[in-house]
């Protein structure tokens, strides 16, 4: 793979995507034998900018460069001679990369091939074996899925564990050992468990001791050095080889869900470059989670998986349903939530989920948390570093400060989206974003040497959660649990509210500088060229400041029991208030204001927690920090990256109140040139080709003739091009002067024409039309529900013009003043 040159590097927002809607001439009409799957690796060096190549289908007929050479590449290899008329062209009916799929056509050949499975399968016993896999090879895809997808998470999260504990030491019985089980077998006493001897940090490896301020020095050094190490090893690996590796990948996960062709993105390379760099930029130190990255991974897992099948690999609506599935196993293995990572699935990501899908996604998850829960990646049975167990019920009245955790999450969010939203953008449209190595180097630099002196961010950012969601016990020695213990006796595990010592005050201070910290480095760092998940340093944000407030709640009520706000439920020496438990609520405030997701954010807390009692505080703070972060502004974080990069994701949760009609939105408009159009039995080889040629669009509409322009179906661009080139090659007599005609029976000519060509197979006799006085609000209902990639205009059974996807999309952005060029893609 060649190193993509510097100086286009800015152009690629995450790497590649708009870059690579180019005039590309070669990739757009090169080999197309090669597989429709997104899973070939792209080969972007040298590619430029043009994004007139990516209009989309109107074919409007006026002057654009490009296309000089349709039949580039070609169909290489086909060995026998093609019949037109009865045998499928291979290429035919697959789409372009940056093209978005036909939804209904895909549905109605699934439709078709299940029934001619059907209908053999009572012919022979080998075909009724057939129809038999053929039904039960989605359970087995989702097995294979559950299975990979978990063990990959496994295999991250021990080698981050490691990696992480590498930047402050290293174990003498076994490199390889991480802290915590490196002195599992240590004699040490419970309180020093963390100090055993046969961990040494770097300067007691070098120097020979580990106190005083020289010792201090190198320890932060050699921190601050392996930090570097590991991020500039991860933007360098995502650079060179698999530049769809960096980011979330769940803002082009739903695009793609949706109908879009991203080819690449969810292929082997980056399924292994990915791997590895979301390790390594974990382990970094970064303000970053990888949580939204393991989703990415788990659908590269189902996208190459499909192939083993056929009826994924051919079918674009039905591979999507399997990658609507691997969404959900892999929320599943990042949050040991699989009920969660469905409900994640149905209520985030996914566009078009039915009943069989739901299913389909609740046995991947489950297969997914089992094969992650045999690996037991922490050594405490659990599928998440920060499993916690609280036992006191919570009063009604706390619903007061839970609230305030809801409002502070939703400000939180909304601020969050805002600056990062507009950071991107500056890094997109200034030079900044010619150097993402430069940057990810100054980003780590400054996260490491600010975060080295504070413990709370001197630990990964999920022990800190952990940490923070914990309850103090007699045996816990943390900071946060240094209380004055003057109680004579205690019921059962049970500690009363006590008084702060001075580690829970420096503990707060700490804290309290660690959310500040997080708050404004975590908007630098979501973006950059690393892969980087938003769940986690979300959750830590709102775990910081739910700690904050639990812990000022319980010395309110231990210190003045006897106010009335108190009085009725805690009495002096009982355990009133849970300062764990307002870091959870927080933590789900937080996300929920970022992500905007309500039910499937309670199902993962809850599942997290293993505490069905605190669904209502969970619940509140949720709906709560939706509705603040949608009073301020009504995108997610997911959404509004969508919309920045120009993606053609039609968002099926807003309502279209205008009052528009189809005739105010298709395309001719007035004062442009006439509709391009293919008549039925009257064009040339030659004429069609010039129409190739002088146009961009994804498809044309085919008509009796120009001059009635009644309707008579719909042809795509790629199956026209393969259709005329197979002809030359495969059928004789074939040249620039003969007729292509889309009826039945070919027209009459004199006998010394040369022969015709029937291309009616490629044709489309049902394309979606509305008339020119169909409301917006319908059309745009249509295009949601349908997943329609175009839809044609008629007025009394004559063809208008045609709106398409993309046109729909920037009428939207129109209508609510945003920059309607701001669609890329067709």
């Amino acid at each position: 793979m060649a190193w993509y040159p510097l100086e286009r590097w800015e152009q690629l927002q995450p790497f590649g995507l708009e870059a690579l809607a180019m005039d590309q001439k070669g990739y757009r009409r090169g080999s197309f034998q090669s597989s429709t799957s997104d899973e070939d690796m792209l080969e972007i060096a040298g590619a430029s900018l043009d994004f007139s190549m990516a209009d989309d289908d109107p074919p409007l007929d006026r002057e654009m460069g490009g296309f000089t050479s349709y039949n580039g590449g070609g169909m290489n290899g086909a060995s026998k001679m093609m019949d037109f008329l009865e045998e499928p062209l291979p290429g035919v009916g697959t789409y372009e990369d940056f093209n978005t799929i036909d939804w209904v056509r895909e549905k109605s050949r699934d439709r078709d091939r299940h029934r001619e499975i059907t209908s053999k399968s009572k012919e022979s016993t080998w075909a009724l074996i057939h129809s038999v896999s053929d039904a039960f090879s989605g359970w087995l895809l989702m097995l294979f899925i559950g299975l990979l997808a978990g063990s990959l998470a496994g295999l991250i999260d021990i080698s981050a564990h490691w990696m992480t504990d590498l930047k402050e030491g290293v174990c003498l019985a076994g490199f390889w050992f991480n802290h915590e089980h490196c002195c599992w077998k240590s004699n040490t006493t419970f309180t020093d468990r963390d100090k055993c001897p046969e961990w040494m940090s770097w300067s007691q490896l070098i120097i020979g001791h580990g106190e005083g301020a020289f010792a201090y020095i190198l320890n932060y050094f050699m921190y601050v050095i392996w930090a570097l190490l590991f991020s500039l090893l991860a933007v360098l690996l995502v650079k060179g080889f698999a530049p769809y590796a960096c980011g979330s990948g769940i803002p082009e996960i739903k695009t793609i869900l949706s109908g879009f062709i991203i080819r690449g993105y969810l292929g082997k390379w980056t399924l292994i470059i990915k791997t590895i760099t979301l390790v390594l930029a974990v382990s970094s130190g970064l303000s970053l989670g990888k949580e939204g990255p393991l989703v990415h991974v788990a659908c590269c897992c189902g996208n190459i998986l499909c192939h083993l099948f056929t009826k994924y690999r051919k079918n674009e609506a039905k591979r999507r349903e399997v990658l609507s599935a691997a969404a959900a196993a892999g929320v599943s293995v990042a949050f040991g939530a699989p009920i969660g990572g469905v409900l994640f699935s149905l209520e985030e990501v996914s566009y078009y989920f039915p009943l069989k899908t739901l299913w389909r996604s609740f046995f991947a998850a489950l297969v997914a948390a089992f094969t992650l829960r045999s690996i037991n990646p922490f050594g405490n049975s659990r599928l998440v570093l920060f499993y916690v167990e609280f036992h006191m019920p919570w009063h009604l009245l706390e619903l007061v400060p839970f609230i305030l955790l809801g409002i502070f999450g939703g400000l939180w969010g909304a601020f969050f989206i805002r600056s990062n939203i507009a950071w991107c953008r500056r890094r997109k449209t200034t030079k900044l974003g010619k150097y993402p190595v430069l940057e990810v180097f100054v980003v780590t630099a400054i996260t490491a040497i600010l975060a080295f002196p504070n413990e709370y961010t001197r630990m990964s950012t999920s022990e800190l959660i952990s940490e923070l969601f914990n309850d103090c016990g007699i045996l816990d020695s943390s900071k946060l649990c240094e209380y004055v213990n003057d109680f004579n006796s205690t019921k059962g595990d049970d500690l009363p509210d006590r008084a702060a010592g001075p580690g829970v005050y420096t503990a707060m201070w700490q804290l309290a500088l660690a959310l500040i910290m997080k708050v404004f480095i975590t908007i630098f760092t979501f973006g950059m060229k690393v892969p980087s998940g938003l769940f986690i340093p979300s959750m830590a944000v709102g775990a910081i400041a739910g700690r904050l407030l639990g812990v000022a709640m319980e010395q309110l009520a231990f210190y003045h029991h006897d106010w009335i706000i108190f009085s009725g439920w805690c009495s002096q020496g009982a355990d009133c208030i849970t300062p764990g438990l307002y870091a959870m609520v927080g933590a789900a405030a937080c996300l929920g204001g970022v992500t905007r997701m309500t039910v499937s954010l309670v199902v993962i807390m809850f599942e997290l927690t293993g505490g069905l009692e605190y669904i209502v505080p969970l619940m509140a703070a949720a709906m709560t920090s939706k509705w603040v972060a949608d009073a301020i502004g009504r995108e997610g974080i997911y959404d509004a990256h969508i919309r920045l990069n120009g993606y053609p994701f039609l968002e099926a949760k807003e309502e279209f109140s205008h009052k528009t009609l189809a005739m105010d939105v298709m395309r001719p408009r007035r004062n442009d040139p006439p509709l391009t159009v293919i008549t039925q039995d009257s064009m040339t080889v030659e004429d069609i080709e010039t129409i190739i040629n002088e146009t961009t669009y994804s498809g044309y509409p085919v008509v009796v003739s120009r001059e009635s322009q009644r309707l008579v179906g719909f042809v795509l661009r790629r199956d026209l091009i393969i259709s005329i080139e197979n002809a030359r090659k495969k059928q004789d007599g074939i040249v620039s002067t003969s007729i292509i005609y889309f009826t039945d029976h070919s027209p009459p000519l004199p006998p010394s024409s040369p022969s015709m060509l029937k291309l009616r197979s490629i044709l489309d006799l049902s394309p979606f039309t509305v008339t020119d006085q169909t409301p917006m609000e319908i059309v745009v209902d249509i295009f949601r529900k349908l997943g329609l990639r175009q839809c044609l205009v008629t007025h009394n059974g004559k063809l208008l013009g045609i709106i398409t996807k993309k046109d729909v999309l920037k009428h939207i952005a129109q209508l609510a003043n945003q920059d309607p060029d701001s669609i890329l893609f067709n």
